[in-house]
């Protein structure tokens, strides 16, 4: 990866982090009971957002600056949360929800810990039930990951990768003309929680590494074409997660023209609100994409891959 592209990626990343802290006070978690989740979207940014904070702190590549933020923006998700709290207390009532774990495996890459949650998941791990919930198949791999974040990876919690990854969409290398934009997002997150978030990209197939690096060009010029800036941003993501890192200057400076001045990355080109949390809302999800995406550009573009 040229150096201008790491330059253009480093200021993108750390732009959108910046707005990111400077607004989460509109991410404050409602007052629901700590088991209803299930119509809170700001829920689900939380865990979105203790994602790309840990994923900054993990990279080695990050400034003080960047560092700092990163590591309030993790603090508050994990206030919100009631320091795991909710999160064990959403397990215990509802033992089939992976979103518990798959949460709480941000916060734990990130060197927090909640000692009820951890022994719950040490044994909710290894139950038949749990391994065998109706989800998505890149769903699984989600699962499975954050079982192996978690360290939880062995005996009866040790998933069986092959199988996972061969039932996902992407793991049969089919059609690739055949993709629509909810499938873009499944072969994305297939490849995310594979590597990891790029921390171990030879974990990745060759046959799903050879097929992805042909075809995730052309599916980003595809999004970018028609302005599904959230889907080009995740497929660019993507490209930085394979054995040998997929990245376009032409992608990066697209990205960094559509960028407001603020750090806001839209999701797409539509109008944009004035109402400050209404544009919170709208974009926050890409202004997380774009703060991972640049953290693993930057980190494979100085050769860098993250801690083990």
């Amino acid at each position: 990866m040229s150096t201008p592209v790491a330059r253009i990626a480093h200021d993108v990343s750390s732009r959108a982090l910046a707005w990111l802290h400077a607004n989460r006070h509109h991410g404050r978690l409602s007052c629901l009971p700590s088991t209803d989740f299930e119509t809170d979207e700001t829920y689900k940014a939380l865990g979105e957002t203790a994602l790309a904070a840990s994923l900054v702190l993990r990279s080695g590549v990050a400034g003080a600056t960047e560092l700092h933020l990163a590591r309030a923006l993790l603090d508050f998700s994990w206030q919100q949360l009631g320091s795991g709290t909710l999160l064990y207390e959403r397990l215990l009532h509802h033992p089939l929800k992976t979103d518990p774990l798959e949460t709480y495996a941000h916060f734990v890459r990130g060197g927090y810990s909640h000692p009820q949650l951890a022994r719950l998941l040490a044994h909710t791990v290894t139950l038949p039930s749990t391994h065998a919930a109706e989800l998505l198949p890149n769903r699984r791999l989600a699962v499975a990951n954050a079982i192996r974040v978690c360290r939880l990876d062995h005996g009866d919690g040790a998933p069986d990768w092959e199988s996972l990854t061969r039932a996902t969409w992407l793991g049969t290398t089919p059609d690739p003309w055949h993709i629509d934009w909810v499938t873009g997002y499944y072969a994305t997150h297939t490849i995310y929680h594979l590597t990891d978030w790029g921390r171990l990209p030879a974990f990745l197939p060759p046959d799903l590494a050879d097929y992805a690096s042909t075809w995730l060009p052309v599916w980003i010029d595809i999004w970018a074409e028609t302005s599904q800036w959230d889907l080009m941003a995740e497929l660019m993501m993507a490209g930085d997660c394979l054995p040998v890192p997929r990245t376009d200057p032409n992608d990066w400076q697209l990205v960094a023209n559509l960028q407001h001045q603020d750090g806001m990355m839209p999701c797409d080109n539509q109008p944009i609100s004035d109402d400050p949390v209404e544009r919170f809302i709208d974009h926050q999800h890409t202004t997380i994409v774009v703060v991972i995406a640049g953290t693993l550009a930057l980190a494979r573009a100085l050769d860098r891959p993250p801690p083990h």
